[in-house]
Parts: C-alpha cells; sequence; structure tokens
C-alpha cells in the first residue's frame, strides 16, 4: 500500500479516545458514518454475515462464519476508507462497534437512522437507506 495510506492509518491511530460506555460511544460511531454510500456498504455486509450466520446455525456447519465476518467486516471497511476517508472504528472499539454496526443496521431498517443523525447535529449528506 502506498504511503499515504499508512500515513492516513496512522494519524488515525494517535486520535484514541476513551468512551465509559455505548451510550457514549454512540454519536462518535454516528459521526464516522455521514457518507450514505458507508452506510449502505454496512448495511450490506451486515445483511450477507446475518444471512451467513443464520445458515451456519441452520445446517450446524461452522464453515460459513468466517465468510460471515468477512462480508460483514469487508463491506463496512470499504466504505471507511473509500468514502468516509476515516478509520473503521472496529480497529480501537471492536465491542462498542459490533454494537454500533447492529444499531444502525436496525434502524435502517426502521427508516429511524436519518432522524437519530439529526438528533446528534449530523446531516448524513444525504440519501441511502435509513436516511
Amino acid at each position: 500500500m502506498g504511503s499515504a495510506f499508512w500515513s492516513f492509518t496512522m494519524e488515525n491511530l494517535s486520535q484514541k479516545k476513551t468512551f465509559k460506555s455505548f451510550r457514549e460511544f454512540w454519536p462518535f460511531y454516528l459521526g464516522q458514518h455521514l457518507h450514505a454510500q458507508c452506510r449502505i456498504l454496512h448495511f450490506l455486509g451486515t445483511s450477507v454475515a446475518a444471512t451467513l450466520i443464520l445458515v451456519a446455525v441452520l445446517t450446524g456447519t461452522l464453515r460459513w462464519l468466517l465468510p460471515a465476518l468477512m462480508a460483514g467486516y469487508g463491506f463496512a471497511w470499504w466504505g471507511h476508507f473509500a468514502f468516509e476517508k476515516n478509520k473503521p472504528a472496529t480497529f480501537r472499539y471492536p465491542l462498542y462497534s459490533f454494537l454500533g454496526d447492529w444499531k444502525m443496521f436496525w434502524m435502517m431498517l426502521q427508516g429511524t437512522l436519518e432522524n437519530e443523525l439529526k438528533r446528534w447535529g449530523y446531516d448524513g449528506r444525504g440519501g441511502g437507506l435509513g436516511s
């Protein structure tokens, strides 16, 4: 990878914040997902991951779990690097980020994400599922 990627990554590594709860983390998480394209990629990744997890459970075959993990994170990270131009929160806050992904997915399904973004002072940069 080019030096621009590594300097971008190293710059973000030094910007660690401390969150005492998921409730405190949630506004930060939303701020990392302002582009509709990024949110759509998260939605697609989470949908594919959920489907593959369901297949694993229904068939009793664990081999579906690795592709589920790869799909879920692959789509999401693509959205961060291609559209948000930020470092996925997963690298610093794996549990809170995982919970945030599912909360955002659920809010997108319900069509309530745009109101949540506005409630926290974000414009969401338009369009897409749940916005």
